[in-house]
C-alpha cells in the first residue's frame, strides 16, 4: 500500500504514559510498584497518568462504586505526590479518542496476538466463553491509551511487559501497513530497585486489590492500627532473619517482608539483612511497622482529606481531560487521515 503524500509533526521525545484501574483499595503494591515511581518520573518526563475506567468495566462494576473509586484513586495519586500542574491526570472515559483509536487498533491487531495474552487466560480462567469481549480485546485499548499520545516511554511491571510488547507490535504493523513511521515504539521504564510486592499471607502470590481477604494487603486508606495489625499477623517462617540477601532463597514470606521494608526505607535488601540479621520476626515486624506507618501515614491523611473534597478532585480530572484532549484529538485526526477516513 502506497503511503499518502502527507507529513505530520514529529513524535515527542520524552513523554510517559501510565494508567491505574480505579477499582478500589489502592494498596502498598500499587504504591511501591507504580505510583511512587510515577512521582519520581514526573521530574524527567512529560507525564500523562490515567484512571482507566474503561478498562475497569471489562468486568461488571457497580456504577456508584466506580464513580467513588475514580475519585479515591485520583486522591491517591495526588496524595502520593503527583503534581496536577506539571502532569496530566484524568479518567480515560472523558477522552473519547481512546475508544476511537482502539477500534482502529482492533482492525490492526491479529487474533493470534490476543490469544497469546496470558492475563486474559488468567482472568477468564475456566469461564473463557463467558468472559466479555472487552476483556479479550482490552490490550488493544491499552495500546490505544499509550499510542494516542505517541508516548515514548511506559513504566511497566513484570505482569505488563507482554501488553507493552503488543502495543509495540500494533504500532509497528500500523507504520508498516501505511508506509510511515507515525507511531513511536514505546520503551519500557522498569524500576529494578523495587521488589515485587506479594501478599502478606502468601509470599508466592502478588498483593492484589481483588483478594477477598483484606489481611493480605496494606491499603493506602489503612490507619496506623490497621497497618500494625496486618504486619503483626503477616505470615513468616520459624527461622531468624538472614544476614545476607542470599539467605532469602526459598523463603518467600521473609523475602517479601524484607523487600517491603527495603522499599519503604529506601535501602537495599542487603542493607536490611545486615541490620536485622539474626533477629526474630517479631522484632523485625515492630521496626517494619514503624517505617510503614511513618511513610504511609501522611499519604493516608492527605488521601482522606482529598477524597472528601470531591469538588477539587473533579476539577483536577476535568482540567486533565481538557489538556489530554488537546494532545489526543490531533493525533486521532492524523490516524483517520492516514487510514483514509473522509474528513469534511
Amino acid at each position: 500500500m502506497s503511503a499518502p503524500e502527507l507529513t505530520y509533526p514529529a513524535a515527542p521525545t520524552n513523554r510517559i504514559f501510565s494508567g491505574v484501574q480505579p477499582t478500589g483499595n489502592l494498596h502498598l503494591g500499587n504504591y511501591l510498584g507504580a505510583i511512587r515511581n510515577w512521582v519520581r518520573l514526573q521530574h524527567d518526563y512529560e507525564g500523562i497518568y490515567c484512571l482507566v475506567d474503561m478498562h475497569a468495566i471489562t468486568v461488571f462494576q457497580d456504577p456508584a462504586e466506580l464513580r467513588a473509586n475514580i475519585r479515591e484513586a485520583t486522591a491517591g495519586l495526588l496524595a502520593s505526590g503527583i503534581d496536577p500542574k506539571t502532569s496530566i491526570i484524568f479518567n480515560q472515559s472523558q477522552v473519547s479518542a481512546h475508544a476511537q483509536l482502539a477500534w482502529v487498533f482492533n482492525c490492526v491487531a491479529r487474533m493470534g496476538w490476543l490469544n497469546r495474552m496470558t492475563q486474559f487466560k488468567d482472568k477468564a480462567g475456566k469461564n473463557r466463553e463467558r468472559a466479555s469481549v472487552g476483556l479479550f480485546v482490552y490490550p488493544n485499548l491499552m495500546a490505544a491509551d499509550i499510542l494516542l499520545y505517541r508516548a515514548t516511554h511506559v513504566p511497566v511491571g513484570d505482569d505488563q511487559k507482554q501488553h507493552l510488547e503488543l502495543a509495540r507490535d500494533i504500532a509497528q504493523k500500523f507504520n508498516n501497513d501505511y508506509g510511515m513511521d507515525y507511531f513511536p515504539l514505546p520503551e519500557p521504564v522498569i524500576n529494578k530497585e523495587v521488589a515485587r510486592i506479594m501478599s502478606l499471607r502468601d509470599g508466592t502470590a502478588k498483593m492484589s486489590k481483588s483478594d477477598l481477604s483484606d489481611a493480605t494487603r496494606i491499603n493506602l486508606t489503612d490507619t496506623a492500627e490497621d497497618i500494625a495489625k496486618k504486619i503483626r499477623k503477616a505470615r513468616t517462617d520459624a527461622e531468624p532473619l538472614p544476614s545476607e540477601a542470599a539467605g532469602l532463597e526459598d523463603r518467600a514470606e521473609a523475602r517479601n517482608l524484607i523487600g517491603i521494608y527495603a522499599s519503604l526505607a529506601d535501602q537495599s535488601v542487603d542493607e536490611v539483612c545486615a541490620e536485622f540479621g539474626g533477629n526474630t520476626f517479631s522484632e523485625f515486624k515492630k521496626a517494619m511497622t514503624e517505617v510503614a506507618v511513618g511513610h504511609l501515614g501522611p499519604i493516608t491523611a492527605e488521601m482522606t482529606r482529598l477524597t472528601e473534597d470531591t469538588t477539587y478532585v473533579d476539577s483536577v480530572l476535568k482540567d486533565g481531560a481538557e489538556r489530554a484532549r488537546v494532545l489526543a484529538e490531533p493525533n486521532l485526526r492524523n490516524v483517520h487521515n492516514i487510514v483514509g477516513f473522509l474528513q469534511t
